[in-house]
């Protein structure tokens, strides 16, 4: 290693990260056993794998267990401030967002519906259960639920493509903040086939109400986000 003042496994963590930086190493790629890398680098294997696990915390790699250690995708990223949708989210760090739409019904509320969106049991709503992805690549499984007097005048493409976008465009009512619940569970059977991962795979849930300036409800969604390919920021 070449003389520094900073410990042996930090230099051994900026050779790595350079060399990703630089292309060598492209995401997906399995880097060498831990064993060839502290021979390469001189060190032993403790202080090498300190550095793994270092790149790892911060997202760099990934360490899948019997398989081997990896260039991590970077991770799809939401600020918890404030409210934005998906689409402008996923845009907003370089990739190209889209959805597949599993269901668009209209139906009647249920009751924890009835109360997020402020309606009534004879109102109507218009519920869609939706894959959204970032460069093709799954990221979370969705079910919105969103009252139909809001959306009646806009077409079924418009409101799977980004409701958010027809709302900011069209709506004379202006989107303002939402509230939001973040939960762990693992995946289930069809939520993994959804979502291109295994049965008992981490998920993260996000339950979110969105509103209107005015504090109108327009939007209740519960998410399921694969955890290896998205995390939520928290920002003060």
């Amino acid at each position: 290693m070449v003389s520094s003042k900073l410990p042996v496994y930090l230099q051994i963590h900026d050779a790595i990260k350079n060399k990703i930086a630089n292309g060598y190493w492209n995401v997906g790629d399995r880097l060498p056993s831990e064993r060839e890398l502290s021979e390469v680098f001189g060190v032993s294997r403790m202080t090498l794998r300190q550095a793994i696990q270092t790149l790892a915390d911060e997202g760099i790699l990934e360490r899948k267990v019997g398989s081997g250690t990896y260039v991590a995708r970077k991770k799809v990223k939401e600020t918890m401030i404030g409210t934005t949708s998906f689409s402008k989210i996923v845009s907003a760090q370089g990739s190209v967002p889209s959805s597949k739409t599993m269901s668009y019904f209209v139906t009647k509320p249920s009751s924890s519906e009835m109360e997020r969106l402020n309606i009534g049991k004879d109102e109507e709503i218009i519920k869609m259960e939706r894959i959204r992805y970032a460069d093709d690549i799954p990221i979370c499984f969705e079910v919105a639920s969103i009252p139909y007097h809001i959306i009646q005048d806009f077409d079924k493409h418009e409101i799977t493509q980004s409701l958010y976008t027809v709302l900011d465009k069209n709506s004379n009512k202006r989107i303002g903040k939402s509230s939001q619940t973040i939960s762990a569970l693992i995946a289930s059977e069809k939520i993994a086939e959804y979502l291109d991962i295994k049965k008992g795979d981490a998920v993260l849930r996000l339950r979110q109400v969105s509103y209107f300036t005015d504090g109108e409800p327009f939007e209740y969604v519960r998410s399921q986000y694969v955890g290896e390919r998205f995390e939520f920021y928290l920002e003060k």
